[in-house]
């Protein structure tokens, strides 16, 4: 049967398969556009191995959080290139990958590919398939899962679409009330990079490598001995300012903290929890 460039069109727009993949497909299954879906379907399957080695820092972010605030989800489907990233087709399924993370709840990544996938197989399958239908390699690079019980969830996807953050905080706040401070807060984490949420979840070995490394400096041990354990403990706090969420001058007023400033708009007893940051290509 000949194949004309109207079929060879038609299957590209349904599957978004390149010209010479959709002609060849269409050879093989004599014209029958099913078929031809079919066969680029096996096709993908067994050219995604090869594929999976290639390097994917372009890609989309996206964040799904309940109506209540109580858990949410971050993650990145990752491709190769920033023409696929923002093209629609590929925005389609990520958004079909949305949609499935908000009604399955995965924990991670890795149980969000073992689950089953609506149109059959697991979502590794329809990866797969996507691997073939674009021709690019694509990957869940990661996803985040968080819940607070006794607070709320916030997220943020920056306008790159390429990162993005989630924050748990526990606080008393009304789901309705907590949406903009959170998305701040989440802001601020993409822009400052905190390492971690509170004082105390810095490791112990961190702190007292870094309070060794103070002892030892010049400025401190030109001082007084009387003196040298304060001044250590003043730079320490300058030290958790820097990496400590919690801690940080807050995004729109460096004259606050990070945590007085959730603690004013969210009650006194607002505290950060735990958060996450995905971010694609680095």
């Amino acid at each position: 049967m000949a194949i004309s460039t109207q079929m060879v069109r038609e299957l590209r727009d349904l599957t978004g398969a390149g010209m010479m993949d959709c002609k060849k497909a269409l050879e093989a299954a004599n014209g029958s556009i099913e078929a031809a879906i079919d066969h680029l379907r096996k096709a993908g399957m067994k050219s995604a191995g090869k594929k999976a080695q290639r390097e994917t820092t372009e890609g989309r972010v996206f964040a799904v959080v309940t109506p209540d605030r109580r858990r949410g989800h971050l993650a990145g489907v990752a491709c190769e290139t920033d023409f696929l990233a923002k093209g629609e087709n590929f925005g389609a399924f990520v958004r079909g990958i949305s949609d499935h993370v908000a009604a399955r709840d995965p924990s991670d990544a890795a149980g969000l590919l073992a689950q089953g996938w609506r149109s059959g197989g697991t979502v590794a399958d329809a990866v797969r398939e996507a691997v073939g239908q674009f021709g690019e390699n694509i990957r869940i690079a990661e996803l985040a899962r968080l819940e607070n019980a006794a607070g709320r969830i916030g997220s943020y996807v920056h306008h790159d679409n390429k990162q993005g953050a989630i924050v748990s905080v526990t606080t008393d706040a009304p789901a309705g009330a907590v949406g903009d401070v959170l998305k701040s807060l989440c802001q601020h984490i993409v822009v400052f990079l905190p390492a971690y949420a509170t004082r105390e979840d810095v490791p112990a070995d961190v702190v007292e490598h870094e309070r060794a490394v103070l002892r030892e400096s010049d400025e401190v041990k030109k001082k007084p001995a009387e003196l040298r354990n304060k001044i250590v403990e003043g730079k320490l706090a300058k030290f958790y300012a820097g990496c400590v969420l919690e801690e940080q001058p807050w995004i729109h007023d460096d004259g606050t903290s990070v945590r007085k400033a959730l603690q004013k708009a969210l009650g006194p007893e607002a505290r950060v929890q735990a958060f996450r940051r995905v971010r694609l290509g680095g």
